[in-house]
């Protein structure tokens, strides 16, 4: 790597003028190898959006089914039938019973992501949606992701617009930014062949945001793709939020290796992590938000994340199946008070959102019972379960 410490300063002369940057300023803050001086700028423009505010969710995952007809390359959740081992379809009753045990819970969102299941009717998807609405009417539904939505539209002969419109009325509140991986066509027909093309999972946003939907959006590295990839990936959607604003939150997923094909190769680097997060705050200046997925790098690398673009640490998640059969070692779920104190100890104010960023909380510093600045208490102890205010 050459420090080309000019070009360096002329790229954050751009950013500092809310210049766009372009394919080739991307690829060269990948290789830079000041990696502070990377994260510096990228915390600039973060504090520049939103201070030292970093958000939160109350959420839970329910993942109905794994059955899936795509053979993706690096999945370690899917199973190709319904008699494959460890495949499992939950039935309606079990869907309902995973809300009814945290209704003590004050829950806001419920993130929804299946396999592309061969065998169940359009009416499995919208019924998941329905008894969840009726026992809580009040909670989000973040369901089903871009590759599911053009599944369902092309199993059932349908148009993207009418499947969403459909599951909107069942109760669908936003998309999760999920099948994305890597939009270059190189990759996608080396590790994703049979599913959305990535113009089919960018017409099911575009859709979705011209019906008044909100969604996230990802980008799944460390398999396959090269940093033009990566950059260029940034890119094409930095274009689609450039015409519908639709997109709320840019979430890096990191490769996990355990349990699919692509098991040879190495898992990203936390340093790895730390420049995706950074690149991405600098690449997408109208994407308002960089979540960092604790479930997928770990707590630590997500608290020091904060300081290299990332407002954003998703949620209390509960249940996380996905990257957990891919060998995350992550927890499966934290509390309020285990994401406060993450938060706290990063040096900035945790706050409370919906899934639309409305605030619900804000952490004012005073002192909550059960939480210590000290590393050596471990996340999710008995300790740290402290209550926070249960808001209406």
């Amino acid at each position: 790597m050459i420090r080309d410490t000019r070009r360096f300063a002329n790229i954050a002369d751009k950013v500092r003028h809310e210049v766009p940057l372009d394919q080739d300023d991307g690829v060269f803050l990948y290789h830079y190898p000041d990696l502070l001086a990377v994260g510096a700028l990228a915390n600039d423009r973060r504090e520049r959006l939103h201070g030292d505010s970093t958000f939160f969710n109350v959420n839970f995952h329910i993942n109905p089914t794994n059955v899936c007809e795509a053979d993706c390359k690096f999945c370690s959740f899917a199973r190709l039938t319904p008699e494959s081992p460890a495949a499992y379809t939950m039935s309606i009753d079990q869907i309902r019973q995973k809300l009814q045990d945290r209704l003590d819970q004050p829950v806001t969102e419920i993130h929804i992501v299946n396999g592309l299941h061969g065998g169940l009717p359009f009416e499995y998807y919208k019924d998941c949606l329905r008894v969840l609405k009726q026992l809580r009417p009040d909670v989000h539904l973040k369901a089903y992701t871009a590759v599911e939505i053009h599944y369902f539209a092309e199993k059932y002969g349908m148009s993207h617009e009418q499947v969403l419109r459909e599951l909107i009325d069942a109760g669908l509140g936003s998309l999760p930014g999920g099948g994305a991986e890597i939009f270059a066509e190189r990759v996608r027909h080396k590790m994703c062949k049979d599913k959305a093309s990535a113009e089919q999972w960018l017409a099911v946003h575009r859709t979705a945001h011209r019906l008044g939907l909100r969604s996230n959006c990802t980008m799944l590295y460390g398999t396959i793709e090269t940093l033009e990839e990566r950059v260029d990936h940034m890119l094409r959607l930095r274009a689609l939020q450039a015409e519908t604003g639709g997109f709320q939150t840019f979430i890096p997923l990191a490769f996990h290796h355990e349990g699919n094909d692509f098991a040879r190769l190495p898992e990203p680097t936390g340093v790895d992590n730390l420049r995706t997060y950074a690149v991405a705050r600098l690449m997408l200046p109208n994407i308002p938000h960089i979540k960092a997925y604790w479930i997928m790098i770990g707590v630590k690398i997500a608290q020091v994340s904060l300081s290299f673009g990332v407002d954003d640490l998703d949620g209390t998640v509960q249940e996380e199946k996905i990257y957990h059969m891919a060998g995350a070692e992550t927890p499966q779920a934290m509390t309020r008070a285990d994401l406060v104190r993450l938060i706290r100890e990063a040096g900035r104010t945790a706050v409370e959102r919906d899934t639309l960023y409305n605030t619900r909380w804000t952490d004012d510093g005073a002192a909550l019972p059960g939480i210590r600045i000290d590393a050596s208490v471990p996340f999710s102890g008995h300790h740290t379960r402290v209550q926070l205010p249960v808001l209406s």
